[in-house]
């Protein structure tokens, strides 16, 4: 399918005239940062879509199987995924049942906790995961669509929204962008 004709016009910069003729400027920048952020987030997840396709996975699921293969074992708990996924472990459940249904991961009973069950990566899972990470490497991340310096700029900048929203707490240790 083919991309859409870009506007003739910035509808977010639109909308700031807007939200400021209609009185509500003093709000308006802050209109604009969340409506432009929502659509780039809107974009990326296109591109990252499309790489996937091929491959039968949406982006959380691929994130599951990626992070289980940066595990030393190839399993982890579930309430260990979804926290470090940062999602509800209904939608780890969601996930898992998928790519349980596919072959690309098990359920298998925790060895020390009757009360956990560990999701284990397969084999296949293995696979899958390295040739859509070679995929998303190539077609979204190796070109973000901003110059290196920019995207440094922006991983700072949203790094610290990040951090003032409570999504980490890094104590005194700083981090690479913070």
């Amino acid at each position: 399918m083919p991309s859409p004709s870009p506007l003739p016009l910035d509808p977010i910069e639109e909308a700031h005239r807007q939200w400021t003729e209609h009185g509500w400027g003093a709000v308006a920048d802050g209109m604009a940062a969340v409506t432009s952020v929502v659509r780039a987030q809107q974009i990326m997840m296109a591109r990252v879509d499309e790489a996937l396709k091929p491959f039968g996975l949406t982006f959380s699921r691929y994130e599951l199987l990626t992070l289980l293969t940066f595990t030393r074992t190839g399993a982890l708990p579930m309430a260990k995924a979804s926290a470090r996924l940062q999602v509800h472990p209904t939608s780890v459940t969601n996930a898992v049942d998928r790519l349980e249904r596919a072959g690309l991961v098990r359920r298998v009973p925790h060895p020390t906790d009757r009360r956990a069950t560990l999701i284990e990566i397969t084999d296949d899972g293995r696979d899958i995961s390295r040739r859509a990470t070679e995929a998303l490497n190539d077609k979204v991340f190796a070109a973000p669509g901003l110059a290196p310096d920019k995207l440094d700029a922006l991983i700072r900048l949203l790094t610290e929204l990040r951090h003032q929203a409570g999504d980490f707490d890094t104590g005194d240790q700083p981090g690479r962008w913070h």
